[in-house]
């Protein structure tokens, strides 16, 4: 496997940067919020508009981003996306106010559903030995990405907030221009997908009921991670290592942790126990958030659930699912996302009207409504669980690549034509 992994095409390890660089910014700019409201005298829910403008952008564009890709091909869908995110990031470091930012953010988020909607399929195509070494790579991009984007965004935050603007931008235009000049032109997908197809899938029971759980999970999820970073009052580098220990924690449970956890209890027990432990680990945020040491322990023990939780959701969305997997893929991006970026607002309203303590109680809340909707529908993740247990294809590995954007699509055909 290893050798699979590193005997690749130039064009392969050029759009597998930029997709460590992409889930960089998952959690690059928490180290360098305090900074923010502090710099540019803006308070935290105005700060938390970043998480907000640029999830809500990215939620909506992933209704789109299969028509756009179904018709000019995933090259020229990539290489759009790409170079949106490269301007966008570098306006938003030259920007001088909040508002500004909070801007520039939303149209990073465009760029970026662009091209996480599009990157796997890239790869996946591009990639000799097949399925297995493309899967591999794109589970090393996100990890590493998902790590080290909070230890890169402190490292230059600590030099100015600007910096991890500027960084991703530098960084995505390396990537831009490898891709354009290494990676070989690309066919669109069989059919042409419409607009409306991903809204009117939620017309199933099973996937909205995934879509609801899921939209609850990352109110919890986002409001953790939009609010968490103040009351710790730690200086941008010391943020920065906090949320790397997450981020590690995240990528290792990820790949490894869930895998397990079906095995032994199945999906819907290993589920309803990694959101439970997430809402009480934010219940106690809630409680001791001004107790340094506390928080900060809930904040990287999160990581181990959210690990879980991100594959095992992903990967029951895709299996209860009746529609076909891009079609599932950006109608759970569009719910959850949106979620995740309301969850940040109304947490800065419930700070303004209350304390700093409110908004992690209400999370941990959602996250539990969350499991009183899964439970919902216990007997559908029962049933595929059983589908699953009849196929020998790697699953896991595909849906974990698939929680952050990939394309499952992609997955499909490459499975399909090692069939015989």
């Amino acid at each position: 496997m290893r050798s699979t992994l590193l005997q690749q095409p130039k064009a392969v390890f050029a759009v597998a940067f930029a997709c460590v660089v992409s889930f960089m910014g998952i959690g690059l700019v928490d180290p360098i919020l305090p900074a923010l409201s502090e710099q540019l005298n803006a308070t935290p829910s105005q700060v938390s508009l970043l998480f907000t403008s640029y999830l809500v952008v990215t939620a909506v564009a992933m209704l789109g981003v299969n028509w756009v890709s179904s018709r000019i091909g995933p090259k020229r869908t990539l290489i759009t996306g790409l170079a949106v995110i490269v301007v966008f990031s570098a306006l938003a470091g030259l920007s001088g106010s909040i508002g500004g930012i909070v801007g520039f953010r939303a149209g990073w988020g465009l760029g970026n559903a662009m091209f996480i909607a599009t990157s796997l399929a890239v790869i996946v195509a591009s990639a000799s030995g097949g399925f297995a070494g493309a899967i591999v790579l794109y589970e090393a991009a996100l990890g590493l990405g998902i790590a080290a984007g909070p230890l890169i965004g402190g490292l230059l935050g600590d030099i100015s907030w600007r910096g991890p603007f500027f960084g991703v931008a530098a960084l995505m235009a390396v990537a831009l221009i490898a891709t354009v000049t290494l990676l070989d032109k690309t066919p669109p997908p069989p059919r042409k997908i419409s607009l409306a197809e991903p809204l009117l899938a939620l017309r199933h029971r099973p996937l909205l009921t995934m879509c609801i759980a899921a939209l609850f999970y990352n109110w919890g999820f986002f409001t953790m991670l939009g609010y968490a970073p103040y009351p710790m009052e730690l200086s941008a580098i010391q943020l920065g290592f906090v949320f790397f220990g997450w981020g590690l924690l995240v990528a290792v449970f990820s790949i490894t942790g869930a895998p397990l956890l079906q095995a032994r209890f199945g999906t819907a027990p290993a589920l309803y126990g990694a959101l439970g432990t997430f809402a009480v680990l934010l219940l106690l945020i809630g409680l001791f958030t001004d107790v340094r040491w506390a928080l900060i322990t809930c904040v990287v023990l999160s990581g181990i659930t959210v690990g879980i939780n991100n594959t095992l959701t992903t990967q029951a969305v895709m299996l209860v699912s009746p529609v076909d997997r891009p079609i599932a893929s950006a109608t759970y991006g569009f719910v959850r996302f949106i979620g995740g970026g309301l969850a940040p607002f109304v947490a800065g309203k419930m700070v303004d009207h209350w304390n700093i303590h409110v908004p992690f109680l209400a999370g941990a809340v959602a996250v539990l409504l969350g499991v009183l909707v899964l439970a919902s529908g216990h007997r559908m993740l029962t049933a595929a669980d059983a589908r699953l247990a009849t196929h020998t294809e790697p699953e896991v590995a595909g849906e974990i690549a698939d929680e952050f954007g990939g394309a499952p699509d992609a997955i499909d055909a490459e499975l399909q034509s090692q069939r015989p």
